[in-house]
């Protein structure tokens, strides 16, 4: 499966999705308009190992709600993204079994690369 997950508001996503340039076998769901579900969310965490992996902590929400300066669990940062798509860090690319999360450019250049390969 080839599947990304992004926002399409989102310049940084628009971007990368542009760079990528993926196909039509490319499943693409905009996280505002259809929200992630529980099962979806549970997928990535598996391919990531860990729910913080897939948390934004550059999220407006995250500073405005005091988040920091909490503790949070697997359990808090599964919630958060759950009850609200700024928390997912994005975006996030799946192939097969290989996740990538994030816009950093080492991280997209991997997933054009996983992507196109």
């Amino acid at each position: 499966m080839k599947k990304i997950y992004y926002l399409k508001t989102c310049s940084t996503c628009v971007r990368i999705l542009r760079e990528l340039n993926p196909n039509k076998d490319v499943i693409l769901q905009d996280i505002k308009e259809e929200p992630i579900t529980v099962k979806q969310l549970d997928e990535m965490k598996a391919l990531a190992n860990t729910y913080e992996a897939l948390f934004s902590k550059r999220a407006k929400l995250y500073k405005e709600m005091g988040l920091k300066d909490v503790v949070l669990k697997e359990s808090d940062f599964k919630q958060y993204i759950l009850e609200h798509y700024t928390f997912l860090s994005r975006p996030v690319i799946i192939v097969d079994s290989e996740i990538f999360i994030g816009n950093a450019p080492k991280t997209v250049a991997a997933a054009k690369q996983a992507l196109n390969g």
